[in-house]
């Protein structure tokens, strides 16, 4: 299935219901995929609201597809010897889920999961799943992404990751002093959106201290993906999206 094609399909099916909010997952053009990793794209509800001056309400679990995901492959491919199933749109109630251990989630301000999806996300991790989480700026975004984590676990905390930690270092050392922006970049040349000044890299940990959930707030690697190819953007910040790309990919395989 063509890129273009997938936006035309998205297209046709948000004029249908008239709302993402309403949205229900697209169906799959293609049987379960085969191989090691898979990037699979979480569908998710939105919450309804949103942040002032932030546009369109509703889900935007869509954002950057599948462009990011046509450019992530094509650089784990290349910098790596991982062998690619395919791309996927899966939600929580899934039969497929548990067969696909590593899951991104875009623009997680403005979602929303209530108890039933937040125990399927929580059964999802602790039985070895990963989920990447991108794109969301800002005091009130990262309120509404905390209000549905915390129903996923009320009992762990989001703690602050720093440059010692494994998923730093599993296959490029990476530093953490570069905020890595969205599409706005292009005309402003600002980096950050919002209040979101500070980039952090967050996570959450099982009993092990296995990263089940990596955070990446107030920056947008989903962009630096998709416009990985426009020589607007900055090469050395979509070099360095797709150096973080292979060490979530090896992480999430090899805990």
């Amino acid at each position: 299935m063509s890129r273009q094609f997938a936006r035309n399909v998205l297209l046709a099916i948000t004029v249908i219901t008239g709302s993402l909010a309403a949205q229900s997952v697209p169906e799959q053009a293609a049987p379960r995929a085969v191989g090691e990793f898979s990037f699979t794209r979480l569908f998710y509800q939105g919450n309804g609201g949103g942040c002032p001056g932030r546009g369109r309400g509703g889900s935007r679990w869509d954002t950057d597809y599948d462009s990011a995901e046509y450019y992530f492959r094509d650089g784990v491919e290349r910098l790596s010897r991982v062998d690619y199933g395919g791309d996927l749109i899966l939600a929580l109630d899934s039969d497929e889920i548990m067969n696909y251990p590593w899951l991104y989630a875009v623009e997680v301000g403005s979602w929303y999961l209530d108890d039933e999806e937040a125990a399927l996300l929580r059964e999802y991790l602790l039985r070895g799943g990963f989920l990447l989480v991108d794109d969301f700026w800002g005091t009130c975004q990262w309120e509404l992404f905390e209000a549905s984590m915390q129903r996923v676990f009320p009992d762990r905390p989001i703690q602050q990751l720093d440059e010692s930690h494994p998923l730093m270092h599993t296959v490029y050392d990476l530093k953490m002093d570069v905020q890595i922006p969205g599409i706005r970049y292009f005309q402003t040349g600002v980096t950050y959106q919002d209040d979101g000044y500070v980039p952090y890299w967050r996570g959450i940990l099982d009993d092990e201290g296995r990263l089940m959930v990596a955070i990446n707030f107030n920056m947008d690697m989903g962009d630096a993906w998709e416009h990985a190819d426009d020589p607007r953007y900055p090469q050395e910040m979509t070099t360095l999206a797709l150096h973080f790309a292979v060490n979530y990919v090896i992480y999430a395989m090899t805990h």
